[in-house]
C-alpha cells in the first residue's frame, strides 16, 4: 500500500474551474492516499486578478466533486513577510540582483542579437498565455553606482535570481549533484539554467509564483507535489531554490493535461467549459468526474 502523502490544489481565483482543474483536485486528492492529507491553497498574490467570488466558487465546486480538504485554507496574500523572508536570505548571498528592463527592453535586445532563443521560458511566470522569453542578463553585471543612479533616479525594477551564481552555490552543498523526482518521469538532474535568471519579485507583487511555492509547499508540509506537465520546467527552479533555502524536499508528480476536441489545452483565457456551466446544464459530479478521465489512469 503507497504511503500517505501532503498534497495540495492550489488555483488562482481569477476564473471559474474548468475540467482540467478538476483533474488536477481529483489527482492531488487521490494521490495523498488513505491516511493522508489534502490541502487548498488560494494563490492569489495577483490582487488585480484575484476576486473573492471566484475564491468561493472553488470551493464551491471542489465540494461538489466530494472533495474535502485540511484547514485552514492557505491564502498567499496572507502570507507576504515569508516571502520576503526568502528573499532576504538569497539578496543576503549575493544571488539576486536588480533588474530594470522592461520586457519590451528585454525582447528588443534578443532581437538584436541575430537570433531568437532556441527555448522560450516563462519569466516569472506570466499570467496564462503570455510566455517570455529567455532574459539575456542586461542587468546581471551593472556597477552597484549604476543600480544605485538607477534606484534614485525611481526606475521600477524586479528582482532576478542569478541562475548560474546560484546553481554554483547550490551545488557545491550537495556534493555537486542536484536532484529531484518525478513519479511520471524518474530521477532527474536539476538543471535550470534553460529557464535564465528568473524574476523571483515583481515591483507590483513583491513576490513571485517560484518564490512563493517554495515557500508554501515547505510551510504546509507537501511531501508530493502534484500538478500539470506544463510546470515540468518549473520543478527544476523549485528544486534549486529548496536548495538554497534549505527548505525540505518533496517529491513531485507531473500529470498529463485536458484538452479540447482542438486538441488546445484547457484553460481560462479559452473559454474552457466551467464546472459550473456544467453543473447548470444538469450533469452530476460522477458525469464530470468520468468527462476528466481521473479513474481510468489511477486504475490504470
Amino acid at each position: 500500500m503507497p504511503k500517505p502523502e501532503t498534497t495540495r490544489f492550489a488555483p488562482s481565483p481569477s476564473g471559474l474551474l474548468h475540467l482540467g482543474h478538476a483533474y488536477s483536485a481529483l489527482f492531488a486528492a487521490r494521490a495523498a492516499g488513505s491516511g493522508g492529507k489534502f490541502l487548498l491553497r488560494i494563490e492569489d498574490i495577483d490582487s488585480d486578478r484575484a476576486r473573492a467570488e471566484f475564491e468561493q466558487a472553488i470551493c464551491e465546486d471542489l465540494a461538489w466533486l466530494g472533495l474535502s480538504w485540511e484547514q485552514p485554507v492557505r491564502r498567499q496574500s496572507e502570507h507576504l513577510g515569508d516571502y520576503a523572508q526568502a528573499l532576504d536570505k538569497l539578496a543576503a548571498r549575493g544571488l539576486v540582483y536588480p533588474c530594470f528592463c522592461t520586457r519590451k527592453e528585454i525582447a528588443a535586445e534578443i532581437a538584436q542579437a541575430g537570433s531568437a532563443p532556441h527555448y522560450l521560458a516563462p519569466m516569472g511566470p506570466f499570467p496564462e498565455g503570455q510566455a517570455g522569453q529567455i532574459y539575456p542578463g542586461t542587468c546581471r553585471d551593472l556597477s552597484e553606482k549604476a543600480r544605485a543612479a538607477k534606484r534614485d533616479a525611481g526606475r521600477p525594477f524586479a528582482l532576478r535570481l542569478d541562475m548560474a551564481r546560484a546553481l554554483e552555490v547550490a551545488e557545491r552543498g550537495n556534493d555537486g549533484v542536484l536532484t529531484w523526482h518525478d513519479r511520471a518521469e524518474g530521477e532527474q538532474l536539476c538543471d535550470p539554467r534553460a529557464q535564465g535568471d528568473v524574476v523571483l519579485a515583481r515591483k507590483e507583487l513583491g513576490t513571485s509564483y517560484h518564490i512563493a511555492v517554495v515557500v508554501d509547499d515547505a510551510a504546509q508540509g507537501v511531501t508530493l507535489v502534484t500538478r500539470g506537465a506544463d510546470l515540468f520546467a518549473a520543478s527544476h527552479v523549485h528544486r534549486l531554490l529548496q536548495a538554497l533555502l534549505g527548505l525540505p524536499v518533496p517529491e513531485w508528480h507531473h500529470h498529463r493535461l485536458l484538452s479540447d476536441g482542438a486538441g488546445q489545452r484547457l484553460a481560462k483565457r479559452s473559454d474552457a467549459l466551467s464546472l459550473r456551466a456544467l453543473r447548470e446544464a444538469g450533469h452530476s459530479a460522477a458525469e464530470v468526474i468520468a468527462m476528466c478521465g481521473i479513474e481510468e489512469e489511477l486504475t490504470a
